[in-house]
């Protein structure tokens, strides 16, 4: 296999504990849409979350115009992004958290120097910058190693897309085969996957009764292997280069 370069985080769930707060946003303005076109059928934050995790707000707001038959025109598609995006940074901005034992991590990665480190995410890159900001790890993540489906890309898109990674990796100077993924969704996990980027999973982030069905939908999208403690990274970074 060839040597690990580069190490590409989903951000979302898997650096720093947004989606609650991002599905809280996404849920108001969801069932703001449905009421508008006299559906009677509102979303928790929790139930879009079960519903569309791994995708952003646009991937969310195209299949929920699938699902229910609606019809936004484009300037009112737009408007709803750019809505969803403010009310979700007011919320990071007032109560985001790292992901448990992220941070020590990530400092001992930046200490050896080994690899090289970027962002790869689905959300907006205002939404990404602001929850790097808010927990400090801008020192270990610029503007320039922060890569979003959402405003990065020419053509917008969403994971499961490989197109965000593949961008990253185009960007960075790197191979796919050179990078290792951390994703914690199904959607994240088939994106890199799919960009031919060896991927772990990480199921930390949910709730202890649902890290074994995560797993499993993890590893069945091509995760391997699945790490439930961030301690446990640079066990999982040397099975991946033992490797054949």
């Amino acid at each position: 296999m060839p040597k690990i370069t580069t190490l590409l985080f989903d951000c979302d769930n898997t650096l720093v504990l947004s989606e609650s707060l991002a599905f809280e946003a996404c849920a108001e303005l969801a069932n703001e849409i449905l009421a508008a076109h006299g559906i009677d059928y509102r979303y928790t934050g929790h139930a879009l979350f079960t519903e569309f995790v791994g995708q952003n707000f646009r991937g969310m707001m195209s299949s929920l115009q699938n699902k229910y038959a609606l019809v936004l025109a484009p300037a009112a598609f737009e408007e709803y992004v750019a809505r969803e995006e403010a009310q979700v940074i007011a919320k990071i901005n007032a109560a985001l958290e790292p992901c448990a034992g992220v941070d020590a991590q990530l400092a001992r990665l930046a200490a050896a120097g080994r690899f090289e480190m970027a962002v790869v995410s689905s959300s907006a890159g205002r939404r990404v910058e602001a929850s790097v900001d808010k927990v400090g790890m801008n020192r270990y993540f610029p503007r320039s190693r922060i890569f979003s489906a959402a405003t990065s890309l020419a053509t917008p898109t969403s994971k499961p897309d490989p197109a965000i990674y593949l961008h990253a990796c185009k960007v960075l100077g790197k191979r796919p085969g050179e990078c290792v993924a951390i994703e914690d969704s199904k959607n994240g996990t088939l994106s890199a996957v799919n960009a031919g980027i060896p991927t772990v999973g990480y199921v930390g982030s949910y709730e202890p009764d649902k890290q074994d069905e995560m797993s499993a939908v993890l590893k069945d999208a091509g995760a391997d292997p699945i790490m439930v403690n961030w301690k446990d990274f640079l066990a999982c970074l040397q099975q991946i280069e033992e490797r054949p």
